[in-house]
């Protein structure tokens, strides 16, 4: 009988072994108390730098709806859609969740790596919680959002309370990004600096800025590629929400249903099968 026979007759395990998917789950689960207050202390520590504390979480989109809406606004014209200012505010407070997503997923075992290498607990707690402090950093900016879209004239409806399940489906679907980026980090530590790149062109080409039908209305083709296209989906829900525009038709919910579980599921896979590997390389 081997040594590792032996060991597991005895009921021993190696140290860092990867359990079982399910088994995996329900550890991080058992864990969510350690989840939720490191994505807590962590958005209170960055912000207790600045001066202006958390206002900052809002301050900070409000500015870049501000220059970018400003800046476009008038290179567009004309082609730009009805209801400019709450187009633009809805399209960039939206995107900044899954860009401070993507970036923060990508360094959340690089940049903990001590705490990786000296403490057993299951890794996908890390980029669970960076998704979790955006959340909690979005509840603040979507009040500033709502508010702003009432001033600009929409009044509510019964249709924003859908705004509760859209944000389920893209934290979901953040989720999954933050866990494939994360793993691909860990073994392309030069990641972290095309990720700036990649947000940068995701930012210009999901319908933050312009309207998609009215800039592309020569490429109809491109215009239906677009319908595929997850960022665009949930802007384009959450415009037709709170705008009344009539753009969250059925196909776009069950599209970008589809792109969340997906993503989250293969993010899930993906992440959990190099768990041995976290905190090694």
């Amino acid at each position: 009988m081997s040594v590792a026979d032996y060991a597991a007759a005895q009921g021993l395990h190696r140290v860092g072994a990867r359990p079982p998917l399910w088994n995996y789950l329900k550890q991080t689960w058992e864990r969510r108390d350690f989840t939720v207050a490191m994505a807590r202390f962590r958005i209170q520590a960055e912000q207790q730098r600045n001066r202006l504390g958390m206002l900052w979480l809002v301050l900070q989109p409000s500015l870049n709806a501000l220059v970018y809406g400003t800046i476009f606004g008038l290179l567009q014209a004309g082609s730009r859609p009805d209801g400019w200012a709450a187009y633009v505010v809805i399209g960039v407070f939206l995107f900044q969740y899954f860009s401070s997503s993507l970036n923060d997923g990508a360094r959340s075992i690089t940049g903990n790596r001590a705490l990786v290498q000296s403490l057993a607990f299951p890794r996908i707690t890390l980029p669970i919680s960076v998704v979790l402090e955006n959340l909690m950093a979005l509840l603040p900016m979507l009040a500033v959002m709502v508010t702003a879209v009432l001033v600009m004239g929409y009044p509510p409806s019964w249709e924003w309370l859908l705004m509760v399940p859209l944000l389920a489906l893209y934290t979901l679907f953040n989720t999954g990004i933050a866990l494939i980026a994360a793993r691909l980090t860990v073994h392309v530590r030069d990641l972290t600096q095309v990720l700036p790149f990649v947000n940068r062109m995701l930012f210009y080409t999901s319908g933050v800025l312009f309207a998609v039908d009215k800039i592309l209305a020569s490429y109809p083709w491109l215009v239906r590629l677009y319908d595929f296209h997850p960022l665009y989906q949930v802007l384009q829900i959450a415009r037709g929400l709170l705008m009344h525009r009539g753009e969250y038709s059925l196909h776009y919910w069950l599209y970008f249903a589809l792109w969340s579980v997906v993503t989250f599921v293969v993010g899930l896979l993906f992440f959990w099968v190099a768990e041995e590997r976290y905190g090694r390389e």
